[in-house]
């Protein structure tokens, strides 16, 4: 593919955070007076903005919400960002990339506090130039916005740029702003959700991912 920049999404991209979200989401709503046993329940949490998420699947008010979401980081930055692991194949698909000249960046509704600290701790914060993602007051957790504010400060070219994501937002913000994206189908968004975005590229695996790049 001819993409001078890839910008990736992180959780479901990069990474399966799957434990340290789902159990910090967990730990939220149990300070909120709900008991949630069965973790993958809470799966549809990674990847959307949590505000919103709370919001939608448990009919919190915004005040609510927000006092969900610092229940999750308060258990997230101590011990839920680390419970967290590259998918393999990750590290290869980097350093090829990176080989081949392209500028590769991270866009993440994750504050970006969290996401540098995720690419610090795991070891790929080297092959970005820059990594992207939201304040801890809510701003630019939309991925339009994001994508539209990491554009306008590379000042990168839509004609050069690939988004590459496991969820329908990544996708939309990359249309949004006028981008090719690449849609993953190993991470949490199901094959119907992505297929309904009708993203530019869809692959299954990050093995037929990398050979897209060859």
């Amino acid at each position: 593919m001819h993409y001078s920049h890839v910008l990736f999404d992180l959780d479901g991209t990069l990474t399966d955070p799957r434990e340290g979200i789902t159990r910090s989401v967990q730990f939220a709503l149990a300070q909120l007076g709900i008991d949630e046993p069965d973790l993958r329940a809470l799966e549809h949490f990674i990847g959307p903005p949590l505000l919103q998420c709370f919001m939608a699947s448990y009919g919190f008010d915004e005040a609510t919400a927000w006092q969900a979401v610092n229940h999750y980081r308060a258990r997230f930055k101590v011990t839920g960002l680390y419970e967290n692991q590259l998918f393999d194949g990750v590290p290869r698909l980097l350093e090829q990339l990176a080989g081949q000249g392209r500028t590769l960046y991270i866009a993440t509704s994750k504050p970006s506090v969290f996401a540098r600290e995720i690419a610090r701790h795991f070891g790929f914060e080297r092959h970005f130039r820059v990594i992207y993602g939201s304040e801890l007051d809510g701003t630019r957790t939309d991925k339009v916005e994001l994508l539209a504010h990491l554009l306008s400060e590379e000042r990168l070219d839509p004609r050069q740029t690939l988004m590459i994501g496991d969820r329908k937002h990544d996708l939309i913000g990359a249309r949004r702003n006028g981008l090719d994206c690449a849609a993953v189908g190993y991470g949490f968004g199901s094959r119907e959700e992505l297929l309904a975005e009708a993203p530019t590229y869809h692959f299954e695996t990050l093995d037929e991912l990398q050979a897209a790049f060859a």
